[in-house]
């Protein structure tokens, strides 16, 4: 039995976190009591004392725990931004390639991606790494989040009784092009330009769909039925598949994989202009489901243990 310490427990991805592990009966989590939740002692003891410890907090808090583990045998499973643009930390998206899911398996430190770059890193890496996008490529993303993206707050804003009208209708941030995703966005696929990124929050409570425009000239010789075919042998798995019909009657609902850990890719447009989709859940596959499948791998157990597909 593996024993788990969850810093940060009380915010939304640690309770989704608790809620996946709490009935599994190969994992034991050990707590702190409130009046210790912030006490830098007693978390730098819990920290070194457990085999898997998830890290659900700010970016310097984050850093600031990671700096607290001296034990080498702990695996921390960092959710926030803080690393996961780091060399030396797993990126924990196995399904990339080969090389992402050996390096997860072998690492002690692995860092959760963001729930936006997941849909687009999955739909643009396979692009470079394949050879039909060249890394020059200068790239838009759009994506539609359930409310629960933004935490505590934005929860309470959106479920208050007398809240604003505003709030009823989808609402567009990040204007100002400084997401604190793009940086891994960039990154992780290879790409030389992050892209023009427009996240639009709306009055769902979880759910996430990524699209990424491309023009048929973009590609390097190669077409939307030769992405069809690449993302079809790549995504193959339980968690993130391939599906030739995401929409529903022409429609694609950002709540479609609400409450799921699993990812849809799907391939749509025409000849000229293709439409490169990811659905799934922010809080799933974009978050708490996709820290637990890290955490499955390197106990040795099969990945889908424990969650929702």
């Amino acid at each position: 039995m593996k024993t788990v310490f969850i810093d940060g427990s009380a915010g939304t991805t640690g309770l989704r976190i608790y809620e996946r592990l709490s009935a599994r009966e190969d994992i034991k989590i050990l707590t702190l009591g409130e009046e210790k939740r912030k006490d830098t002692a007693a978390r730098k003891e819990m920290l070194n004392s457990v085999d898997i410890a998830f890290l659900c907090l700010p970016d310097d808090a984050a850093r600031e725990a990671v700096a607290m583990v001296e034990n080498p045998a702990v695996t921390v499973i960092d959710a926030s931004t803080a690393h996961r643009t780091l060399p030396d930390w797993a990126y924990g998206f196995p399904e990339l390639s080969p090389l992402h899911e050996q390096k997860l398996l072998e690492s002690k430190r692995i860092a959760v991606p963001g729930c936006h770059a997941s849909g687009f890193i999955a739909l643009t890496y396979p692009l470079v790494e394949a050879g039909l996008l060249k890394p020059d490529a200068l790239l838009t993303c759009h994506s539609i989040t359930g409310y629960s993206g933004g935490g505590k707050k934005m929860i309470a804003q959106y479920e208050e009784e007398n809240r604003s009208p505003l709030l009823d209708a989808p609402r567009q941030y990040a204007l100002g092009q400084q997401h604190k995703h793009l940086k891994e966005m960039k990154a992780i696929t290879g790409l030389n330009n992050a892209p023009i990124f427009c996240p639009i929050v709306s009055n769902f409570y979880s759910g996430m769909t990524v699209t990424v425009p491309v023009f048929a000239n973009m590609l390097q010789g190669g077409n939307i039925h030769d992405i069809k075919a690449l993302y079809a042998e790549k995504y193959t798995g339980k968690i993130v598949k391939y599906t030739e019909t995401l929409d529903d009657e022409g429609f694609i609902s950002g709540a479609a994989l609400s409450g799921k850990d699993s990812m849809r890719i799907s391939v749509l447009g025409n000849d000229e202009r293709i439409l490169l989709i990811a659905g799934y859940d922010n809080l799933g596959k974009g978050a708490s489901g996709a820290a637990v499948e890290c955490m499955n791998m390197v106990m040795g157990v099969e990945k889908t243990t424990g969650l929702e597909l």
